[in-house]
């Protein structure tokens, strides 16, 4: 089974999900370099260990390089997210900013605090892998991400479309890639919490109050004491975005 020892059967969900969904997308190619976008929070957390174990198991070799931008909350809320990388031998780059603090500030006026917050920390992850030469970035976003950013679309941009799980940028300089996005959020918090990855809690002042979450509480009524709806609904959102043949 190799140093990670014996997986449970929500850990094994995870490594199996995920390398199916890599393997039908050809996400990465030998010598790929991947920069993990972490924000310390359960998704990201996930996604780091499973591709740790992936790239184990894969049949040609692959670099990991773990990527944190510290929105400026609690300067020092990454201090787990350091020693693991050590621990594990992990290359990282730790990056303390001002970007939540400021876009919860009077001088932003013309965008909600999530999107610019978002968006800087987006565009710091695009110019970090530039700088080191990364040819993928990696994001945690899993099934229930995938769900509420179609609604999400649906409600406020009038286009029926997802996140997508694999996206060329730059002319194809950089490839976005979500290697978990068929994974249900139960999942990942119940295999997370099996191997104890050290999850720090999400801060910001607007954290429960997004749009996203109200989309997701809107869906959680609606499919309340029928489990088949939701698994309609996480089947054809999946299916509108990827092919699974």
């Amino acid at each position: 089974m190799g140093s990670w020892g014996k997986l449970s059967y929500a850990q094994n969900q995870c490594v199996k999900a995920t390398g199916k969904l890599m393997q039908k997308l050809d996400m990465v190619h030998p010598g790929a370099k991947v920069g993990i976008a972490a924000s310390g929070g359960v998704d990201s957390w996930l996604l780091l260990k499973v591709l740790t174990i992936r790239k184990a198991i894969m049949p040609f070799d692959i670099e990991l390089m773990v990527l944190h931008i510290n929105p400026g909350f609690e300067p020092e809320s990454h201090a787990p997210l350091v020693q693991w990388c050590r621990e594990n031998g992990i290359a990282s780059h730790m990056e303390l900013t001002d970007y939540g603090p400021h876009a919860h500030s009077e001088a932003n006026r013309k965008n909600s605090p999530c999107f610019l917050c978002s968006w800087l920390r987006r565009k710091r992850l695009f110019e970090l892998c530039a700088q080191y030469g990364l040819t993928h970035l990696a994001l945690g976003h899993n099934a229930d991400d995938n769900v509420a950013t179609f609604f999400m679309n649906i409600f406020h941009n009038g286009r029926a479309e997802g996140m997508s799980a694999c996206e060329d940028f730059f002319g194809g300089e950089l490839k976005l890639i979500r290697p978990t996005m068929l994974l249900d959020k139960k999942t990942v918090i119940k295999a997370a919490r099996q191997w104890e990855l050290p999850v720090w809690e999400n801060v910001c002042p607007s954290n429960g109050s997004t749009k996203r979450d109200e989309v997701m509480n809107w869906l959680d009524e609606k499919w309340k004491g029928d489990r088949r709806i939701r698994s309609n609904v996480f089947n054809a959102v999946t299916r509108s975005g990827i092919d699974l043949k």
